[in-house]
């Protein structure tokens, strides 16, 4: 997932998204935390990651390695 440098209070949707609806969003209103979401639920809730437990997720998930 490409994911833009810095913080921002827009969401961003996967650069993998094909359409098919089974997508994610993310964003980083803060540099501290990046909210993921559903991007069909756009009310719903979002989990959030600190920058270090979202690095190691994007490079397991990246990689393959799980």
């Amino acid at each position: 997932m490409a994911i833009q440098q810095g913080a921002t209070e827009s969401w961003i949707k996967s650069s993998y998204s094909t359409g098919n609806g089974a997508c994610v969003e993310v964003r980083s209103p803060e540099l501290r935390a990046i909210a993921v979401r559903d991007s069909k639920v756009e009310q719903g809730p979002s989990i959030d990651f600190g920058p270090a437990t979202w690095t190691a997720f994007v490079r397991k998930v990246s990689t393959g390695s799980f």
